[in-house]
């Protein structure tokens, strides 16, 4: 299992049968580290609707011949404009090609476009993927909630987890999280993309280290071999 950091919440997870890409945010990321013309992947998967994680999802959707995964209204939105999709809802799983995913919780909102009219999105959620041996967790943006400590019990060997504050938990409440979940090896994400949520990923990074969690901060193009 090998996990690419693009920036922001975004990640490309390559196992043994497919390329599982992210919440692609990369064409107006300044940070990432690759576009969305060079991404290639078998599967999209979208945590909620927010322009920050779907921004280019149908683009490389269309190109890739992916399947996006999501809730059922994200699903339905891309459907109808001309991708493949898989709807789904939290608390429920489904065995792909390459492995399992499952949706869990998360507490955000979720919505498509600006303005005085957004396009609902259904609720947020995180995934929980289950591929050649190995789980891994992508928390979508969410605050810290009790039940995360429920996933510990699948035996996380990853943890993708927001640090960034302001729209999601930031680094005290991830730390908890860290915690409840209990991974070999947790990733910070959703930080540093706008001022708003600025973070010390090092400083989160070594507040962990002191609690016997390990953390690793990648910065955008770098690879974690779980």
């Amino acid at each position: 299992m090998k996990l690419t950091y693009y920036g922001h919440s975004c990640f490309l997870l390559e196992t043994a049968k497919a390329r599982l890409l992210f919440d692609p945010y990369l064409d107006d990321n300044s940070l990432a580290s690759i576009k969305a013309a060079d991404v290639q992947c078998d599967f999209i998967l979208l945590s909620h609707a927010h322009d920050d994680h779907t921004g280019d999802a149908l683009s490389i959707a269309k190109r890739c011949a992916a399947t996006i995964i999501a809730n059922y209204e994200i699903s339905e939105y891309f459907s109808a404009k001309g991708a493949k999709t898989h709807g789904m809802n939290p608390g429920g799983a489904h065995l792909f090609p390459f492995g399992r995913v499952k949706l869990t919780l998360a507490h955000h909102t979720s919505s498509m476009g600006a303005g005085l009219t957004p396009i609902y999105g259904g609720v947020a959620c995180g995934l929980l993927v289950q591929a050649d041996g190995k789980s891994l967790y992508h928390a979508g943006d969410t605050a810290l909630f009790m039940d995360m400590q429920l996933l510990a019990r699948v035996g996380l060997d990853v943890a993708l987890l927001p640090i960034g504050d302001n729209f999601t938990m930031g680094p005290e409440d991830a730390l908890i999280a860290l915690d409840f979940l209990k991974p070999k090896v947790a990733v910070p994400m959703h930080y540093n993309t706008w001022p708003g949520i600025a973070q010390d990923p090092s400083a989160f990074a070594a507040q962990a280290a002191g609690k016997g969690h390990t953390v690793r901060a990648l910065k955008p193009g770098e690879t974690l071999e779980a």
